[in-house]
């Protein structure tokens, strides 16, 4: 079992910054969302997703059950909606395939939504989830950044997969 040390570090050898991203979609969103203002949490996932609903103006969320996070939210996004559909953004901690279709099947995503995946580098079984999910022919662009991984199905852009630090 690769230690969550060894993981960071295999990261941070591949990763990249706002330099290294050759799509203008992505260099926006890393240039004028992930690296821009200021922190809005301390958990860097958490933070990613709530500077994320800011950039992409989310008004529906889909979560997994989690009342402190949908408060946070909630205060910080009063005009937010959660559970409709089509969601703008889907925020989860378990992404695989399967649960991939399922969102797909039962119209939950539309074509400019984020879905942010928290823990990608966690455990052994959810790095091999998430190298599955991105290999799909559905997802076009994926970006690793370590505490959390976001996959669009942009259906206009070239597939594409960065990895990010935050």
């Amino acid at each position: 079992m690769e230690s969550k040390i060894i993981s960071h570090l295999k990261f941070l050898l591949k990763s990249t910054n706002a330099h290294g991203v050759h799509s203008p979609f992505v260099f926006q969103y890393v240039t004028q969302c992930l690296y821009a203002g200021k922190k809005m949490h301390r958990d860097k996932s958490i933070n990613v997703l709530l500077k994320s609903n800011a950039h992409f103006k989310a008004n529906s969320i889909h979560m997994d059950p989690n009342p402190s996070l949908e408060k946070t939210v909630k205060e910080m996004f009063p005009n937010v909606h959660f559970d409709t559909k089509p969601a703008d953004v889907i925020y989860t901690d378990r992404l695989d395939n399967t649960r991939f279709e399922k969102l797909l099947s039962k119209g939950t995503m539309h074509n400019d939504s984020m879905i942010l995946v928290e823990g990608i580098h966690q455990n052994e079984k959810k790095m091999e989830d998430w190298k599955t999910l991105i290999a799909s022919p559905k997802i076009t662009v994926s970006i690793d950044m370590f505490h959390c991984g976001a996959v669009f199905i942009r259906k206009e852009q070239v597939k594409e997969h960065f990895t990010i630090r935050i």
